[in-house]
């Protein structure tokens, strides 16, 4: 086995790693967002979130880490969609943004 095939098996091994290490953060950002959008009363729209970008970024012990962010779309009534996101940092959620709009309180007439 020479060089090239050693660094061709490291570079497989290396893809099959990020491929796995990123469906396990799919799955915690998709329930992320279901658990966000039901304290809300909002309906996370497809059951599904969608990878907007990959970088990465250092936590608070300065572990270097895989920062992903997601975005997903929710309704209210299930007749509009609103666009949320999740930034997440290895397997930890740090921010979920719903861009909820402040709703004056409606008065009652009577």
């Amino acid at each position: 086995m020479d060089l090239l095939d050693l660094l061709g098996l490291l570079l497989l091994a290396a893809s099959g790693w990020l491929w796995y290490d990123s469906l396990k953060a799919r799955e915690m950002a998709v329930s992320s967002a279901k658990a966000a959008c039901s304290s809300e009363n909002l309906l996370l729209l497809d059951d599904t979130v969608a990878i907007q970008r990959i970088s990465l970024g250092r936590d608070g012990e300065g572990v270097l880490r895989i920062r992903r962010i997601y975005a997903f779309e929710y309704s209210d009534t299930g007749n509009d969609r609103s666009s949320g996101s999740i930034v997440m940092l290895g397997s930890r959620v740090l921010v979920i943004n719903l861009n909820l709009r402040v709703m004056p309180e409606r008065t009652l007439l009577h």
